[in-house]
């Protein structure tokens, strides 16, 4: 049985029927291998797919395409992730830094099982905004122009 998110109405298998529906959208001409992935982020299901590109690495997980989903509709944390297969580096670099470490993700393994897991696990001591230095007293933060 999957679990329900915590604090939230939405069981993991709803967000996996919408990691799937977005799988159909996927453009994966080069690796023939189409995602879907979904996230729930403010009680709401951003569901996006991956896109590829000739450029190999101009293409764009179907992870971060429902995180960016995600924070362009003014969400700043994703309480719970489902995809069809385990999440590569970077997209579980790019969990990490919305995600807390026990906001659950459930996945397929290779042999087809269902896997529910959470962001800590998949990305022990992670590297996030606290690793980083803090600006300087009295310095503006360039990002905020």
């Amino acid at each position: 049985m999957l679990r329900r998110v915590k604090h939230q109405n939405v069981p993991l298998s709803g967000l996996l029927r919408a990691a799937a529906r977005a799988r159909k959208n996927a453009y994966a001409p080069y690796s023939r291998f189409p995602v879907g992935a979904a996230v729930l982020a403010g009680g709401r299901i951003f569901a996006a797919c991956n896109v590829e590109n000739s450029s190999y690495p101009l293409g764009m997980c179907a992870e971060r395409n429902a995180v960016g989903q995600a924070i362009a509709a003014g969400n700043r944390r994703i309480d719970a992730v489902a995809r069809p297969a385990a999440p590569c580096g970077g997209c579980r670099q790019v969990l990490s830094e919305f995600c807390a470490p026990d906001a659950p993700v459930i996945y397929a393994s290779t042999s087809g099982r269902s896997v529910t897991t959470d962001v800590g696990s998949l990305l022990p001591d992670s590297f996030g905004p606290a690793n980083l230095p803090k600006p300087a007293r009295g310095r503006k933060n360039p990002s905020r122009r």
